[in-house]
């Protein structure tokens, strides 16, 4: 495989895709992107705007219905899974549990959701604290200890990727349990998803439902098969050019978002990004400039995912932010993020 291949497979994706959510071209790009870099996404955004479809649709491209299973050494993993969080949801009930079997009377795993190509952790902030870490920890290291046996959630030797996408709702706060910077960490991209963009994008979201009570998304096709995903993740990584000035684009803009190196950016941030954070950036970057049809990242490319690869990776200037509360009380913090980003890119030029 080569990246031409890759840049076809992610065209048709991208045109599939626009034919069951209309508008947010970007953030199905930004998707796609996440997707290439082996990341996982968290995805936030107001009830009906259209986020469990995206991810749906993308499992459908990939082959993974929800009826796909595949044994790999004599684990069984679910193509699509979708676990609905609760506030009564157990850690066990994410990655499973031993279970007594009375005709053995011996003990035996019964495995979780969390064994599948691609998971969808609808609502996210509405579990506990310790049921969310233990999504968390398994999307960190890929794999799940259950009875004292580990079972790998990701075999790239076999074709097994291993993906999550969480939703939340940024407006909704009373009984949700809001995920700690340190484990949002754990997402390579919080994608932001609003209303439609204009008001022909809304009237055409009303007439594809027209006439059908069955969601667009049930006429999809497969494009390729899950397998494909892990090559075409490799040809990216290794393929794809990131030049000097790139790294060093990435390093200097890194640090100009902390404080204690940058100090204008005090207005704006209280805690700047990590390391982990320009690794990120770069894989995400890498995978944008295939999607835009380069083999080679340019700072555009940057500056097209840093947004959402940082968002929440950084802490924003609380005084500022309950500035801007005053005007919209739930954009408040995405704003001053938003404003800082801009503030410290355009300090570089």
């Amino acid at each position: 495989m080569d990246l031409d291949d890759v840049r076809t497979i992610i065209g048709e994706m991208l045109d599939k895709l626009g034919r069951v959510v209309i508008g947010f071209r970007e953030e199905q790009r930004l998707l796609l992107a996440a997707m290439l870099a082996n990341g996982h996404v968290l995805m936030e955004g107001v009830p009906g705007v259209a986020k469990t479809t995206l991810v749906r649709a993308l499992a459908r491209l990939l082959g993974l219905h929800e009826d796909y299973e595949a044994e790999i050494r004599g684990v069984r993993y679910k193509g699509f899974s979708r676990i609905q969080f609760t506030p009564d949801l157990l850690p066990s009930d994410i990655t499973g549990s031993m279970i007594y079997n009375p005709a053995t009377r011996d003990f035996e795993p019964r495995l979780g959701p969390i064994f599948a190509y691609m998971v969808l952790a609808d609502e996210i902030n509405r579990a506990v604290p310790r049921t969310q870490s233990a999504l968390l920890q398994a999307m960190q290291e890929r794999q799940v200890t259950i009875g004292g046996t580990t079972y790998p959630l990701e075999l790239r030797g076999r074709g097994k990727f291993f993906l999550v996408f969480a939703t939340q709702n940024p407006v909704e706060q009373e009984g949700t349990y809001p995920l700690p910077e340190a484990q949002l960490d754990r997402f390579l991209m919080r994608i932001i998803i609003g209303y439609p963009g204009s008001l022909e994008d809304e009237k055409n979201v009303y007439r594809l439902h027209m006439g059908r009570l069955t969601e667009p998304l049930e006429d999809l096709e497969p494009l390729t098969e899950p397998g494909w995903l892990v090559e075409a993740q490799e040809t990216v990584v290794k393929e794809v050019e990131v030049p000097e000035h790139i790294v060093d684009y990435v390093t200097r803009l890194l640090r100009a978002t902390r404080p204690s190196i940058f100090e204008p950016a005090a207005k704006f941030f209280d805690l700047g990004a990590s390391p982990r954070a320009g690794i990120a950036l770069i894989r995400a970057a890498q995978a944008y400039a295939v999607i835009r049809g380069s083999g080679s990242v340019e700072e555009a490319d940057v500056n097209a995912v840093v947004f959402p690869v940082l968002n929440h990776r950084l802490i924003p200037n609380i005084d500022r932010v309950v500035e801007y509360e005053e005007q919209d009380r739930y954009a408040a913090r995405i704003r001053v993020i938003r404003e800082g980003l801009e503030f410290v890119r355009k300090s570089l030029l």
